[in-house]
């Protein structure tokens, strides 16, 4: 008698697929960072009353822990510090200019509309970009929990879909994100809401991807609010980031 798979073992199957798909999880465990130059915009920024602009900037993050550091910020001579326990901004010797213990805990009570200050970005901007440098192979990290979701058709393909469930120490827009794969296994859209703005919920879409270091890296994401039936709002583009010259930092062995 065949037995059936249970949504487990069909997400876990379909997790492997994923990343094989963007270079193997072999050649991910030897990258130690990932660099790449990114130009953000989108009307999030103004929403939590911040002024976003079009320079472009130096994000780094490392590969199978939660720490990332984005230069210039604030000033040409200073850099973000973000970790799940702690966000500064620090000069480029190390001296901190700010700081933030805990600081998940400074969005309590945050709307959508709820004004940031300069920490409230760098963390954001911290967890955000990490969780988009890394992905898909964040989701083979211990403690994540993943199950396949029903396949949706979209841009005149099938998409495959894996549920994620992120651990309570992991950093993140929420607890509960969704990720969907073209016919390719490439990502193609990535769901989530996002908990320190009041829930915003968010569909992003990535295109175009590029080849380093036996890694495929999507270069252009669109976020965009999403409606209770899972559908795009395209008039409302709430992130957009370009990414490009993306580097690996390469250890001989892990």
């Amino acid at each position: 008698m065949t037995r059936t798979r249970t949504p487990d073992r069909l997400g876990r199957d379909l997790l492997g697929d994923v990343l094989e798909a963007h270079g193997g999880l072999e050649r991910w465990r030897q990258v130690e960072t990932v660099r790449a130059t990114i130009v953000t915009g989108g009307s999030l920024w103004a929403m939590e009353g911040l002024r976003q602009d079009a320079h472009p900037r130096e994000m780094t993050v490392s590969a199978h822990t939660q720490h990332a550091s984005v230069h210039p910020f604030g000033a040409p001579d200073q850099r973000t510090d973000f970790t799940p326990a702690r966000i500064a901004v620090e000069k480029l010797d190390g001296r901190v200019v700010a700081e933030r213990e805990d600081p998940r805990a400074s969005f309590d009570g945050h709307g959508t509309l709820t004004p940031w200050d300069p920490l409230h970005r760098a963390y954001f901007n911290g967890y955000a970009l990490w969780t988009y440098l890394t992905a898909p192979f964040l989701l083979a990290l211990p403690g994540v929990d993943i199950s396949a979701l029903a396949t949706r058709w979209e841009e005149g393909e099938l998409w495959r879909g894996l549920r994620a469930v992120f651990p309570a120490h992991m950093a993140g827009h929420g607890p509960v994100q969704d990720f969907y794969f073209g016919p390719d296994d490439l990502l193609r859209r990535h769901d989530y809401q996002v908990d320190i703005a009041g829930g915003l919920p968010a569909a992003q879409y990535v295109y175009d991807f590029t080849g380093t270091g036996g890694l495929l890296f999507p270069t252009v994401r669109r976020a965009y609010r999403r409606t209770a039936m899972s559908a795009p709002v395209w008039a409302e583009l709430l992130v957009a980031i370009d990414l490009s010259d993306v580097r690996l930092d390469i250890v001989v062995s892990r």
